[in-house]
């Protein structure tokens, strides 16, 4: 199990650190990875992938290559997913929130606090339920490449999370009581 977990640790770590402005003193506030609804797809299509394989031990020869090949191509469908999910990761920082993704390429999308309008926290009933949410971050740029987050686990708290960050970097004003 050991050796699993080891590969599985290496494949999905995207090296949040070597993006994290060290000399500038950013520190990692909550790296959030995706809620496990989110692999709901990819272990849905690794499922039919197996089912496809034991179908195929009862057709003919000629189909059963047609149904291995659709199990081998979805499996790797599957797995690919899944390991796009595992690489997804969106990171709060003191001064900044960003998002690494990619499997082979790797993208990075970053948004200073200072830009941060407006956060939406989005939670459908089922979402309610499991306890996830989706983000939408609104910034002062019309086009921009950290707006959906989706599948955050803990919504309201990454959300609290954020607000404090802002609220301690001084980008916005106290709040005045009534």
């Amino acid at each position: 199990m050991g050796f699993v977990s080891d590969v599985v640790d290496r494949l999905g770590d995207p090296r949040i650190g070597r993006h994290l402005l060290r000399e500038e003193g950013e520190v990692v506030v909550d790296e959030v990875m995706h809620h496990w609804f989110a692999y709901l797809r990819p272990a849905a299509e690794g499922g039919l992938a197996l089912l496809l394989l034991v179908a195929s031990w009862f057709v003919p020869m000629a189909v059963a290559w047609v149904l291995i090949g659709a199990a081998v191509l979805l499996m790797v469908r599957a797995a690919w997913g899944w390991l796009a999910v595992l690489r997804d990761r969106f990171v709060i920082t003191n001064m900044r929130v960003f998002r690494v993704h990619g499997v082979f390429s790797q993208s990075l999308a970053t948004m200073p606090l200072s830009r941060i309008l407006d956060i939406s926290v989005s939670k459908p009933l089922h979402g309610r339920v499991l306890g996830f949410g989706h983000f939408c971050f609104e910034s002062a740029a019309q086009e921009q490449g950290l707006r959906d987050i989706r599948y955050v686990g803990r919504p309201d708290e990454r959300d609290l999370a954020i607000q404090r960050v802002v609220q301690r970097a001084g980008l916005r004003g106290p709040r005045v009581p009534n």
